[in-house]
């Protein structure tokens, strides 16, 4: 019997992916959660056939918790959804370890596709996706400045370019002020940049928002 974990904030999510998966793959378990520590205590407590994280979820990250994951499971696959374009994330989460990255908007079919594919061992990426990796990662990932971003750095990269504060982004992510404080300035350096202003028109130049 196939084994699924669902990983999302948003119940109405994990219940549409619920129904999506069992009229894939009938008689399949598939247990939900509704973030990332809960999504790795199953992880420690038991095998899946398959794992499928939101990206974003309250406090870590479906991003932060994949290299954990794949430390204490190596083998089992792991899907990572968003809202995001697939340009911003998808080879970050590939890099981290994802078998594959897909769009909430997607159709069902394609959702169904992706499991049965990861589970015979191989990864799912869209064809665009596959022209970056074939070219050793286009020029627009290796070459840009918040390529040099890790991941923690570019959520809040997104979230200051949105024009949150630090306070908005600390309760979001559950984190302390000075601890976003500290990230703001690890980014205005990284990108070599001053204030919020132009952290803002820099994700507006490079497609960040």
């Amino acid at each position: 019997m196939i084994k699924i974990l669902v990983a999302d904030d948003h119940i109405v999510v994990r219940r549409g992916l619920k129904m999506i998966l069992l009229d894939g793959f009938p008689g399949a378990t598939i247990e939900e959660v509704g973030d990332a520590e809960d999504m790795l205590k199953e992880v420690i407590k038991s095998e899946w056939d398959v794992v499928i994280s939101d990206l974003s979820m309250p406090g870590r990250s479906g991003l932060d918790v994949l290299p954990q994951i794949k430390q204490l499971r190596p083998n089992m696959p792991v899907l990572i959804l968003s809202i995001h374009s697939e340009e911003q994330y998808a080879l970050r989460v590939l890099k981290a370890g994802a078998s594959g990255y897909l769009s909430k908007d997607l159709a069902p079919d394609e959702l169904v596709a992706a499991v049965q594919k990861v589970m015979l061992g191989k990864k799912y990426i869209t064809a665009s996706i596959a022209e970056k990796l074939a070219a050793g990662i286009d020029d627009d990932v290796t070459k840009t400045l918040h390529s040099t971003l890790s991941d923690r750095e570019f959520d809040v990269l997104k979230m200051l370019a949105t024009g949150k504060t630090v306070s908005e982004i600390g309760e979001a992510l559950f984190l302390s002020v000075t601890t976003i404080s500290t990230y703001r300035s690890r980014i205005l350096s990284k990108l070599n940049i001053k204030n919020n202003a132009e952290l803002t028109l820099y994700a507006i130049e490079n497609k960040l928002m």
